[in-house]
């Protein structure tokens, strides 16, 4: 995954139940340095998701990757976990629910990877 020409921001942190809330404060903090404070409770919903979802894979670690361009943010977690069956698609129609204007999810050698875009 290659992100570019835009702002961008990333944490690895251990995959444990307590990360999805480390992770969870650095994206709020992130996007409010970025002058974005009106979206914190559809981000704080989305990287919930998206963490405890990368977290359950079992990996020994969870990444967590915000990008932002015209006044949207792509919230990224991939759980490192690998040899991974095909991607389980459940988990995104909740990210709808809670506010995703696009989201997505597949699996690679490196893990699973769910994305959501949120509009701030």
């Amino acid at each position: 995954m290659q992100i570019r020409n835009r702002r961008s921001a990333n944490w690895s942190l251990e995959a444990a139940p307590w990360s999805v809330s480390k992770a969870t404060g650095h994206v709020l903090d992130r996007l409010h340095e970025w002058g974005y404070q009106e979206a914190d409770q559809v981000a704080a919903d989305l990287t919930d998701l998206l963490v405890r979802t990368a977290v359950a894979d079992g990996g020994r670690r969870v990444s967590v990757h915000l990008a932002d361009q015209d006044r949207q943010a792509l919230i990224v977690a991939l759980s490192h976990q690998p040899g991974l069956a095909v991607a389980d698609e459940a988990v995104l129609p909740e990210l709808t629910a809670r506010g995703a204007v696009a989201c997505g999810t597949d699996t690679a050698d490196d893990g699973r990877r769910l994305w959501a875009i949120l509009a701030l």
